[in-house]
């Protein structure tokens, strides 16, 4: 039994960092003996992780090297042809514009021989959208303000017989009827083409004005046939990195909230804050990829295919979830470490030895929930975990204040663990 009367607490009896009456001084930056989770094991133990990162990213994974890649537009345009991902997409859309366009000025030309047919080109390329699902609403909606901006110019073209009150008119008129949020993006376009369409002089020509409405359904058609036919575009691979960048922001916040516990550096507490604000960031990155890539896959032709992503959604769904625990385990270590006078005290150094292993293995596990098809081992986890909470309700010699501590950092542990084993 030690000075202060606690059983393996290693204070000696001479007073030297002996615990005050509320238990809060507990020997900072004590290490205990080497015991699979002491600081002489950190060198290997940081090797390990290291290793696991390396094996979950893959050789796919982003390296210093893809941040200094060729930024010229040759180099661009060979990444697009070379590799499939942003620079490609940017291509083939840029492509399937140029060949809505082209097509739908040559029909409205050529076949229908409409005059003036700028619409139906200019439809076409507004309608090669991001997304298959975007192109056909937006054909809807595109239609419907352009219809709604000709019925206007109509109107205001047989009622008021000076065009430039004619032109106020519907400019003013179609913008407040394209604040209807039915039009989406395209409300604008409701003033716009009234607008245009009085300034040419055909508000009062009924068969000009339908010239208009048929150019723009028959680019817009035009624009949706080509995005909906041809290569539709797919996100699957923002999936798979958004996935692969989460992990390994998650992973390497565990692993820096494993070494503050372990060390009892309070100081440390803001560099750890500041790593959970990059989180965060890929977080919320990884909420935009996953909306991205499901939209992409509604009505898609190709959303069976894998590059759809539909494999690496459910672990980056599980990674997102591990973010709220997370958040609040930080929130606790910040709370504990803190030389303040509250309840909730730092545990004891052999309890944050055992604590910073179980962080530490979550760590892992953390990293291959993102590597598809890789196991994620969480029996450690789990032994780690129980031998916690049972010191947690029956090591009474830790003292009230040092329990409590020991209690807000265990929770969001825990349920760290069950969002892994529910993934």
């Amino acid at each position: 039994m030690d000075g202060d009367g606690r059983p393996g607490s290693g204070v000696s009896a001479d007073g030297e960092g002996s615990a005050d009456p509320g238990g809060r001084d507990q020997r900072r930056g004590a290490v205990a003996p080497d015991r699979g989770g002491s600081a002489a094991a950190l060198p290997g133990r940081r090797l390990r992780f290291k290793r696991h990162l390396t094996v979950a990213l893959g050789t796919t994974g982003p390296t210093p090297d893809d941040e200094r890649r060729d930024r010229t537009p040759l180099g661009w345009l060979a990444r697009a042809v070379r590799v499939p991902g942003r620079e490609r997409r940017v291509l083939v859309q840029s492509a399937k514009a140029t060949l809505a366009a082209t097509g739908a000025w040559l029909l409205a030309t050529l076949v229908l021989e409409l005059p003036q047919p700028f619409l139906a080109p200019y439809a076409a390329v507004f309608l090669v959208e991001a997304t298959v699902y975007r192109s056909l609403r937006g054909w809807v909606q595109q239609v419907g303000s352009v219809a709604t901006g000709v019925l206007l110019a109509a109107v205001a073209g047989q009622l008021i017989p000076w065009q430039a009150v004619a032109l106020a008119v519907v400019v003013f008129a179609g913008l407040l009827a394209g604040s209807w949020r039915r039009f989406g993006d395209s409300g604008v376009w409701v003033g716009v083409t009234g607008m245009l369409v009085v300034s040419y002089g055909t508000a009062t020509e009924p068969v000009l004005l339908g010239d208009r409405l048929l150019e723009t359904a028959l680019g817009a058609a035009i624009g949706v046939a080509v995005n909906t036919l041809i290569f539709p575009p797919l996100y699957g691979e923002r999936l798979a990195s958004a996935a692969r960048r989460l992990a390994t922001a998650l992973a390497g916040l565990l692993e820096a909230t494993s070494d503050l516990i372990r060390r009892d550096e309070p100081d440390g507490v803001d560099s750890l804050l500041s790593r959970a604000d990059d989180a965060k960031s890929q977080v919320l990155a990884a909420e935009d990829a996953a909306g991205w890539t499901r939209e992409g896959r509604r009505l898609n032709l190709r959303r069976g295919r894998p590059t759809a992503g539909a494999h690496h959604e459910r672990p980056l769904r599980t990674l997102i979830a591990l973010w709220p625990p997370l958040a609040q385990l930080i929130a606790a270590v910040r709370t504990t470490s803190a030389r303040q006078e509250h309840p909730f005290a730092y545990p004891w150094p052999d309890a944050r030895d055992d604590l910073a292993d179980l962080v530490h293995t979550l760590a892992g596990a953390v990293q291959a929930v993102a590597a598809v098809g890789e196991p994620v081992e969480l029996d450690e986890c789990r032994a780690l975990l129980h031998k916690l909470e049972r010191r947690l309700v029956t090591a009474e010699d830790d003292g009230v204040p040092a329990r409590l501590g020991l209690g807000a950092l265990i929770l969001p542990a825990r349920l760290l663990v069950e969002k892994l084993e529910d993934r």
